[in-house]
């Protein structure tokens, strides 16, 4: 079976976790202060706050700024359902924004029409590795009075203009789960430019307490706490994240070169010279519940798209998302990821051609 998407732990993260355990760095620690360290100087950012998950990133990010029951959040409709999630577990209300008709992040034009008197944040998720227009959200924030809190979890060295992606905001959320550049197995972590935005970051992790011996309540908070375990294979897997990101790119230009011979399968664009990264392999295609059956009895694992937010009854979505529709439905990623073979994407690209061929007889 090939695998939709392939990464490997290797011998350096073994050594890491086992020196880790050696030296009784278990829980959070020192070796997590050295990987948030190492992740700040990597995307130039002063501040870090490692935790369990991209997920829990981005409710640390809202938490820290004071979102809570009757705030409202705009959110795009194409992203993982942890974003909307989030805000809605704090007792906010999630407001959908439809997507780019070619691209499935967040059509910036579209925010202004969805902004009340209760709006308090706006949620760009930069999706697959591609940057939402930063600039002009961050310009529609100021002039609203919103907080902007960026979902990177598929966006960690994606630059724009302007730097690194994550790092424009009030913060940034990242994801360490296994289908990323890099990973701990699960894991992420926020990032902020703002002193104080960090401290309550820390105080949100560590359930409102700044000791965990002399405890003092500051604030509500919770254990998102990271470990020094975690942080060990993290650290092995940043050494990698040069050559991961060399290798997603050419991986995407062979699957790139290859389907230019099929207009039936629409390579969802990526914009690699910009500074975007091709986090995932993503195609349109009409056929893709046939294409998924085909490509799976040759052995060839596919990952359909997630589907729109608007079809989760719990968010009460209301409004028409025309743009999602079409990548909810005919979305699909292909084979791919930091150690995916070559080989492995041409033998796809011949299973491409065969159900091509197929269809036309």
């Amino acid at each position: 079976m090939i695998s939709w998407w392939r990464t490997e732990f290797g011998a350096e993260e073994t050594e890491r976790v086992a020196d880790a355990i050696a030296n009784e760095r278990i829980s959070q620690g020192v070796v997590t202060e050295a990987f948030e360290k190492a992740i700040g100087e990597a995307i130039d950012v002063p501040y870090v706050a490692a935790t369990t998950s991209g997920s829990v990133a981005i409710l640390m990010a809202l938490m820290a700024h004071g979102i809570g029951h009757g705030d409202e959040v705009i959110v795009p409709n194409r992203t993982w359902i942890a974003t909307a999630h989030a805000p809605a577990l704090l007792g906010a209300q999630v407001v959908l924004v439809d997507v780019l008709p070619d691209r499935p992040i967040m059509d910036v034009s579209r925010i202004e029409e969805k902004i009340t008197s209760r709006t308090k944040a706006i949620i760009p998720v930069h999706l697959g590795g591609r940057a939402v227009d930063m600039a002009s959200v961050n310009e529609m924030a100021e002039r609203y009075g919103l907080i902007v809190i960026e979902d990177a979890a598929q966006g960690l060295f994606v630059k724009n203009e302007k730097g690194f992606l994550g790092t424009q905001s009030g913060a940034g959320c990242f994801s360490l789960s296994v289908a990323k550049l890099i990973s701990t197995g699960q894991g992420g972590f926020v990032v902020t430019s703002n002193a104080d935005t960090y401290e309550q970051l820390k105080l949100v992790r560590g359930h409102g307490t700044k000791d965990v011996v002399h405890v003092d309540y500051m604030r509500m908070g919770f254990n998102f706490r990271f470990t020094d375990i975690l942080a060990s294979v993290g650290l092995a897997q940043l050494e990698k994240a040069s050559s991961r990101v060399e290798h997603v790119r050419r991986v995407h230009e062979r699957y790139r070169q290859g389907l230019e011979r099929h207009p039936e399968f629409k390579l969802i664009p990526v914009d690699v010279a910009a500074g975007e990264i091709p986090l995932y392999v993503e195609i349109l295609s009409e056929s893709r519940e046939d294409l998924i059956a085909f490509l799976a009895h040759r052995e060839i694992q596919t990952r359909p798209f997630y589907p729109d937010l608007d079809r989760a009854e719990h968010l009460q979505a209301v409004g028409e998302y025309p743009n999602s529709r079409v990548f909810g439905e005919q979305g699909l990623i292909l084979p791919c990821g930091p150690t995916q073979s070559l080989e492995n994407v041409d033998f796809v690209l011949g299973a491409l051609d065969s159900f091509v061929s197929g269809q036309k007889s």
